[in-house]
């Protein structure tokens, strides 16, 4: 596929298939994270892919149940307050049931953290849908990112104390096989020309 075609088509996905991708392609998607950008090539990120359908179900519980202890409040961001109402609700999987959840790191403290791990999120949702994956992006690990239960559980599978949890994507085949790639109408993101 053309990269500017695996760009402009490249859509969320929220509904899977619970089977899990060949490890080769999973390999491949990740790799396309690897190679994105890096502030001063510092390469920092850290990528924790999960497969596992009794962590990802122990994650998700966990996660269920550390947004339901939160309150909310006026000034959330509107995703968030969703979230917290689901998860109170009982109903909440974060990770919409994607067989695989790569969970990225970076380290603490450092101030390009978040672009680093935004680049190598891109660059794996264009390389998804390139290999005909559906992928979404994940924040809500990012919003734990301070919660001991949640720290805890992902240090167990690798995440270091001195990183904090960047991001994540949710992957997998779409539940239609072929991820949704009708492009939507660009309403936002103005453009501003100075010639």
């Amino acid at each position: 596929m053309d990269a500017i075609v695996a760009i402009l088509t490249r859509r969320s996905t929220r509904r899977f298939d619970n089977k899990i991708p060949d490890k080769e392609m999973i390999q491949k998607v990740v790799n396309a994270g690897r190679y994105a950008p890096s502030g001063a090539n510092s390469q920092t990120s850290h990528f924790i892919v999960i497969t596992n359908k009794e962590v990802l179900k122990e994650i998700a519980e966990l996660v269920q149940e550390e947004f339901a202890k939160m309150e909310i409040s006026e000034d959330m961001y509107v995703s968030l307050k969703g979230s917290i109402n689901a998860s109170k609700k009982g109903d909440y999987v974060f990770h919409y049931n994607a067989p695989v959840l790569i969970v990225i790191a970076n380290k603490k403290g450092y101030g390009n953290a978040i672009a680093d791990s935004s680049c190598a999120l891109e660059n794996m949702m264009i390389a998804a849908n390139a290999f005909d994956l559906g992928s979404c992006w994940i924040n809500q690990l990012h919003w734990l990112d301070d919660n001991e239960r949640i720290r805890t559980f992902l240090e167990g599978y690798g995440l270091k104390k001195d990183e904090t949890i960047t991001g994540g994507l949710a992957l997998g085949v779409s539940e239609n096989g072929l991820p949704n790639r009708k492009p939507l109408d660009r309403k936002g993101n103005v453009v501003t020309w100075v010639e």
